[in-house]
């Protein structure tokens, strides 16, 4: 996806402030540890551990004791106050952001939880002169200047507002969210054609659009509020229409244009200064919540809370970074918070679901999505997520069952479908009814041609079984070309070459799987088989240590610890391939929302 110049700055300057340490950071796992460090050093390291650990409960716990042996340590004051506010606990932060609002390392944080506790009483005033940093990176200008804005427009002063965001510098990507923020405080203050004109001009800016897909559905939701506001309810539903189809049928945003066809009125996005200072620490988390950004991403929406608590917007974004983070308790809490009226309520029970499942509270998770088919028997999501739980439970007479009754609700089906039918193909395989898998592979690639995991997954099935061998191969080799980069397909291609006995040309293929995907067990086993196929033997037992270090599943440990003391028996037919011999199938990248089992 085409990103911005802004998103590079906003990343690069995040990490350099960021200097909590290395590694992801989230929402506390675990509760505050009855341990006592003993020590200054063993408080600290413990500290840094439990971070690194996403268990903020104790590194909290232990900065306290840490600090307890030195008071004064700016550099601890500075992790706990950037714990403190990740993990939600704005209040406690205060005091400590008190503390450190002059030291230039760290006020970019503390002067902004300042700022927003300021804005949060109503002393404006005060929220500008905390905007004030001596050392400013260009996201740093970004944030104060849009919040000094919005202080301005709290105190009842719009148009000097809007010229403090005009007179703002940075790069080019600082125009959509300029405009965007421009538009809200014209539409907040009655300046309807300055709003008309701001919106439509922010919506316009397609290249930055592109880039924040995230900030263009805020945009859409804020421009087609005020369209039915202003009497253009058919424009409003266009605008969302198109939206829906730019971002792939975001649930969120079908939802909204459900309730903007029923409603008879509609509220403004945005009504306070508060919660106009809350989309643009909403809008800049979700610009960097990629590519590992999710610990600062996780920041910023954490800080946006005091001054929206109930914005469901972010609640789901924080849902969704915890899921991430594989915290399915704390992703629960945050999707059960999301209001029952909110258009991302039911994107919200959905992934509730998920994590449900995740935890291994299936009939919990089942009971949840039932209740969303029978609100809507057509919701294909809700099918997947269902044949999701069931596949990954391993009962996959039920899955095909979920999948036939989705394949028998669709009148028409299109592009958007193929998964339920690729998933459909998936289960028949699995009970190794390849009769009716075959044609479910077959009609995934009719709706979406050469569909890269449909085209991986149905090629290696034919070389598994024997069959049509040259044509799977070729499959699979498209597969690879339209994603060299995905390290599952490339090693379905290598493992296709394993099983044709050509081995040579699989290890090339199945060494660089590995190293796309350096941790995954599975293609390092087959890595393992493949150099001892080519003789390489010391190799093969170096890859297979490493393969059974990497979290096999305890079925295929079993089966990698027998190769570590035997090897491979010796070929009896090679060239040919044969079906159930030396290792699992590869595995196969999930289809999109939800996820599958992999193969293998």
């Amino acid at each position: 996806m085409q990103r911005s110049k802004l998103l590079g700055s906003v990343m690069g300057a995040t990490l350099a402030a960021f200097v909590v340490g290395a590694g992801p950071v989230s929402a506390a796992t675990g509760n505050t540890p009855a341990l006592n460090a003993g020590t200054l050093s063993g408080a600290f390291l413990s500290a840094r551990t439990a971070e690194r650990s996403n268990d903020f409960a104790s590194a909290i716990s232990f900065y306290r004791q840490a600090l307890a042996y030195d008071p004064k340590n700016t550099e601890l004051r500075q992790s706990l106050l950037l714990v403190l506010l990740t993990d939600g606990q704005f209040k406690q932060a205060l005091p400590i952001a008190e503390e450190l609002k002059a030291v230039p390392e760290i006020e970019r944080f503390s002067r902004l939880a300042l700022g927003i506790d300021a804005l949060n009483r109503k002393q404006y005033q005060k929220v500008n002169t905390l905007m004030m940093l001596s050392l400013q990176s260009d996201l740093d200008r970004m944030i104060t200047g849009l919040i000094s804005a919005w202080a301005k427009a709290g105190a009842g002063k719009p148009n000097e507002a809007l010229s403090m965001i005009d007179k703002l510098q940075g790069p080019e990507g600082f125009t959509l969210f300029k405009v965007y923020n421009s538009a809200l405080i014209a539409d907040m203050a009655g300046q309807r054609d300055k709003a008309a004109a701001f919106y439509q001009s922010a919506l316009d800016d397609k290249a930055n659009v592109a880039a924040a897909p995230d900030t263009y559905e805020r945009l859409v939701e804020a421009y087609a509020s005020f369209k039915v506001r202003s009497g253009d309810r058919e424009g409003a539903q266009a605008l969302v229409k198109e939206a829906t189809d730019v971002l792939s049928g975001r649930m969120v945003l079908v939802e909204f244009g459900k309730q903007i066809a029923n409603a008879k009125t509609v509220k403004p996005l945005i009504q306070t200064s508060q919660q106009g200072a809350a989309e643009v620490l909403y809008t800049l988390a979700t610009a960097i919540n990629r590519n590992g950004g999710e610990a600062f991403s996780k920041l910023y929406l954490q800080m946006s809370l005091p001054l929206r608590p109930d914005h469901d917007a972010t609640l789901y974004q924080l849902g969704d970074i915890s899921a991430k983070l594989e915290q399915p308790d704390k992703a629960i809490d945050f999707f059960g918070r999301i209001s029952d009226d909110s258009a991302y309520r039911r994107d919200a029970e959905t992934q509730l679901a998920i994590n449900l499942a995740i935890l291994k509270r299936n009939d919990e998770a089942i009971q949840h999505l039932d209740g969303l088919l029978a609100s809507d028997p057509e919701d294909m999501r809700t099918y997947l997520a269902i044949g999701s739980i069931y596949s990954q439970d391993k009962d996959y007479r039920k899955a095909a069952d979920t999948y036939d009754k989705a394949v028998a609700s669709l009148e028409a089906p299109t592009r958007n479908d193929w998964t339920i039918f690729y998933q459909r193909g998936i289960s028949y395989e699995r009970l190794k009814e390849w009769d009716k898998a075959e044609p479910n592979f077959l009609k995934a690639l009719e709706l979406y041609p050469n569909q890269p995991q449909v085209l991986n997954y149905l090629g290696y099935s034919w070389i598994d079984m024997n069959i049509k061998l040259e044509q799977g191969l070729d499959l699979i080799k498209k597969a690879v070309e339209a994603r060299p980069q995905d390290g599952y397909i490339v090693d379905s291609l290598g493992w296709a070459y394993y099983r044709l006995g050509r081995y040579d040309e699989a290890v090339t293929q199945l060494e660089q799987a590995v190293k796309l995907r350096a941790e995954d067990a599975t293609i390092n086993d087959h890595l393992g088989d493949a150099y001892w196929r080519a003789g390489r033997k010391l190799e093969a037992t170096f890859q297979w240590a490493h393969a059974r270090d990497s979290k096999p599943e305890p079925e295929d440990l079993i089966k990698i610890e027998a190769k570590l003391k035997n090897g491979l028996p010796d070929e009896k037919e090679p060239g040919v391939a044969k079906n159930g011999v030396d290792a699992p199938k590869p595995p196969v990248e999930p289809a999109p929302v939800p996820a599958p089992d992999k193969k293998g």
